[in-house]
């Protein structure tokens, strides 16, 4: 049996149902402002349901996105206190890792706004080191092109801690990044960069397999955390949009979604948990079906 590293499931999603408030384009960081006790409560959450990281609520929080709302003067703060709640969730429960995530620039899924390299490397690069005097790793999150990626990865590794790198991958051909781009296309930027792990998300579960096959044959650990959404809508590749333009999907139960994730272990993954609409009910499913067949969960 395998040592199983389990992530959390999505933060953006329960906060938005947990505060009951209508969403904005600044999605998990309004939340964050407005009541920010949620977010130390989800990562409860998620430890208490078997988690063993914790994905810091960061994802977002980018000057692009700031500026628009004139709040770019808490750009620093705003990671810091979210770095925080994820640091005293793991004091907390007395165990865990805590994964410093970075979301795409300027938006999420999509390939024409995408930043140059050189561009791009000193933004993240400028993230990475407000995360990492507290955090394990850095969690590059849904990336959809090549490019996109290259950017990314060139401006974490300046802060000297490891590098999961995860992207988002088309809904109906795994093996594509949602830019169309193959994934084996990534290969020289693995052997480049050599990430500590490299990963797929916030994509549905039926893509995963198909983007597990080529992520194995990078020679790194790998795996996938999937979402809940029915797809990704054109109304949420508009400029500014809020996840109201997403409809999650009713059949994707605790259960569903943990047979998912097992064929995924079955294919060598040995990092695996949940994204957007997976929630602790999910993880906990999880854990209890990893437990049960075996595995370690570290």
């Amino acid at each position: 049996m395998a040592q199983i590293t389990l992530l959390d499931g999505g933060m953006g999603q329960e906060l938005v149902a947990r505060s009951g408030d209508a969403p904005t384009p600044l999605w998990a960081t309004r939340v964050m402002l407005d009541h920010p006790h949620l977010v130390r409560q989800i990562h409860d959450d998620y430890f208490a349901a078997g988690a063993t990281i914790a994905t810091t609520n960061t994802y977002a929080i980018h000057h692009d996105r700031l500026v628009r709302f004139d709040l770019d003067d808490q750009f620093a703060a705003l990671h810091l206190a979210a770095v925080k709640a994820a640091v005293d969730a793991r004091m907390a429960h007395g165990s865990g890792r805590i994964a410093g995530s970075i979301g795409p620039l300027v938006a999420t899924y999509r390939d024409d706004v995408v930043l140059p390299v050189d561009e791009a490397a000193p933004k993240i690069a400028e993230i990475a080191a407000l995360l990492a005097p507290q955090v394990d790793m850095i969690l590059l999150e849904t990336l959809s092109t090549v490019a996109q990626v290259e950017g990314a990865l060139k401006g974490a590794f300046t802060a000297g801690k490891p590098v999961w790198l995860s992207v988002s991958v088309h809904d109906r051909k795994g093996d594509q990044l949602r830019s169309g781009e193959s994934l084996t296309e990534l290969a020289r930027l693995i052997d480049t960069y050599a990430p500590a792990a490299v990963l797929a998300n916030c994509s549905v579960p039926e893509a995963m397999g198909d983007a597990l096959a080529v992520l194995k044959t990078f020679g790194r650990p790998f795996g996938a955390y999937a979402n809940g959404f029915t797809h990704i809508s054109d109304g949420f590749l508009e400029d500014s949009p809020t996840v109201a333009a997403l409809t999650h999907r009713h059949d994707l139960t605790p259960a569903k979604y943990a047979d998912f994730a097992m064929g995924w272990v079955d294919q060598g993954a040995t990092i695996v948990g949940g994204c957007c609409e997976v929630g602790p009910a999910h993880i906990a499913e999880l854990a209890r079906r990893l437990r049960a067949a075996g595995h370690d969960i570290v």
